[in-house]
Order: C-alpha cells, then sequence, then structure tokens
C-alpha cells in the first residue's frame, strides 16, 4: 500500500513540475507580445513594418527598460532571426532616442 501511495505521489508529482516548466519556458519573447508589438506594425498578424519614420515615433513613445529588454531580446541569436527586420530596426536607432 505504501508503494502505491508513493509511486502516486511521485507521479503527481512529475506531472506537476512538467506542466510549471512547459508553461515557463514556451520560447516566446516579448517580440511575439501583440499588444507591445502592434504600434510597430501595420497589420493584426505582426508581419508588415511601418515606415521607418513611424517605427522611430513608437519606439521613442516606448519606456527606456522595454527598449532595452527587446535589445537584449534582439541581442539573442535565435530570437533576432525570427524577428529579422524589426531587430535591424532597433539596431539602426541605437536602441535608443
Amino acid at each position: 500500500m505504501n508503494i502505491k501511495m508513493l509511486s502516486i505521489g511521485a507521479l503527481a508529482l512529475t506531472m506537476m513540475t512538467g506542466a510549471a516548466l512547459a508553461g515557463g519556458t514556451t520560447g516566446t519573447s516579448a517580440l511575439d507580445d501583440q499588444a507591445k508589438m502592434s504600434p510597430f506594425f501595420t497589420d493584426a498578424g505582426m508581419k508588415t513594418m511601418k515606415s521607418e519614420k513611424e517605427f522611430k515615433v513608437a519606439w521613442l513613445a516606448m519606456k527606456d527598460d522595454d527598449r532595452a529588454g527587446i535589445m537584449k531580446e534582439c541581442g539573442d541569436e535565435a530570437i533576432a532571426k525570427s524577428h529579422d527586420n524589426f531587430c535591424k530596426m532597433t539596431k539602426q536607432l541605437g536602441g535608443a532616442n
């Protein structure tokens, strides 16, 4: 009886840990956050970026911490590759004003 309860407890713990890890590491970034990124794109699917002038206005309207976070994410090779044009534009702006 004790072994059965111990096994069930271990199984439950394994399942909870797996779910917690899966929820914490979704592989997404702030660059996938539509609410944060929509000012930079002309479409809801975030495929077509706004003009350089409009992009700069949206960039400067962000908080310094948000810009720093985005620049950090664009420094990650995998993230930068999946958001190539966006990261190129932020680098052109120097990440600041």
